[in-house]
């Protein structure tokens, strides 16, 4: 079953395609925060030519995905961090292995719905604001909700081939699925192509209520793996949003999502603290707004602890008590 979705990396080009033209450098947050060209898209695709990766490298990647869009060779490039992180075994790896095993044994509840929706683990400490979600997107949630699989796939693991069933089974029979985890929505899209696979943030964001309450003053904060995963199409949606209420986006010129967190697999996984003030000024300057708007939890805690302007989840417009 993993096997699939190695193959599904595999429809893009490779490395050896990388003519060294930087353009990945102009969207790469890491980049921007250390200057050193060997943490970036670049800089691994040059090492992996002469045949010498550091682990570094493959360590800082955000998988942010930004550098997938802008690549003229059309290499995939967040693949292939992922392909170099199967290669080496992460501390993590053991426990996260652990809750693999452990879940996979879980009976399942049957649960008949023709749509459901599946947290990510920032949302799943918020129990308010998941029930307020489940009623504005009119799904339940699934009683299997992959935050195991998306944690391991961060390390590039190989996922068992019985807990990856057990994850999929119930999913085969859904009309449409809404996912909050940009990683975990590029997997399931590559894995069961025939389902109607959605982000959490266009779900929300075409609730009429939600879009009502956009203001011309917002930062809206687009999370940036999602985007990135669809991006031909989803950057027309997003345009449609601004034309509609005149929203600032975390755009740049080449319409590529800002993220406002730019962490390593060592501080997604919590084995280190995160440190993204620089990216979430960057992502703040300039601007002329008087509330953010988020998709994302994670992009929350990051723009809340560099700024005091109100910043709000997306979910939270369509609450009349939400008076910022």
């Amino acid at each position: 079953m993993w096997g699939i979705i190695r193959n599904a990396f595999d429809t893009r080009r490779d490395h050896a395609e990388c003519s060294g033209c930087g353009l990945c450098l102009l969207v790469c947050p890491v980049w921007r925060k250390t200057r050193d060209i060997s943490l970036t898209p670049l800089g691994r695709s040059k090492a992996m030519q002469h045949g010498d990766i550091d682990s570094a490298a493959v360590e800082n990647c955000t998988l942010c995905g930004s550098c997938d869009p802008v690549c003229p060779e059309q290499i995939d490039l967040s693949g292939m961090t992922l392909r170099l992180r199967r290669q080496s075994t992460h501390p993590a790896a053991p426990a996260l292995q652990a809750q693999l095993d452990e879940k996979a044994g879980q009976p399942l509840t049957t649960q008949h719905a023709e749509t459901k929706w599946l947290p990510d683990r920032a949302l799943l400490e918020h129990p308010q604001l998941l029930a307020r979600i489940t009623s504005l997107v009119g799904a339940r949630v699934a009683e299997d909700d992959g935050t195991d699989i998306a944690l391991a796939l961060e390390t590039g693991m190989v996922i068992p081939s019985h807990r990856l069933q057990r994850f999929l089974a119930p999913l085969k029979g859904l009309k449409k699925i809404i996912v909050a985890d940009g990683l975990l929505l590029k997997h399931l899209q590559q894995l069961l192509p025939e389902k109607k696979f959605i982000s959490l943030g266009e779900a929300l964001s075409g609730h009429d209520q939600v879009r009502g309450n956009l203001r011309a003053t917002d930062l809206y904060v687009i999370e940036s793996r999602a985007y990135h995963s669809d991006y031909q199409r989803l950057v027309k949606y997003y345009d449609g949003l601004r034309v509609a209420h005149g929203c600032a986006f975390n755009l740049d010129l080449q319409r590529i999502a800002i993220p406002a967190t730019a962490r390593s697999l060592s501080q997604r996984l919590g084995t280190i603290a995160h440190d993204d003030d620089s990216q979430a000024r960057w992502v703040l300057h300039g601007r002329n707004i008087t509330r953010i708007v988020v998709e994302n939890m994670d992009d929350r805690d990051a723009l809340e602890n560099v700024s005091e302007i109100p910043v709000v989840h997306l979910a939270e417009l369509a609450d009349d008590s939400v008076s910022v």
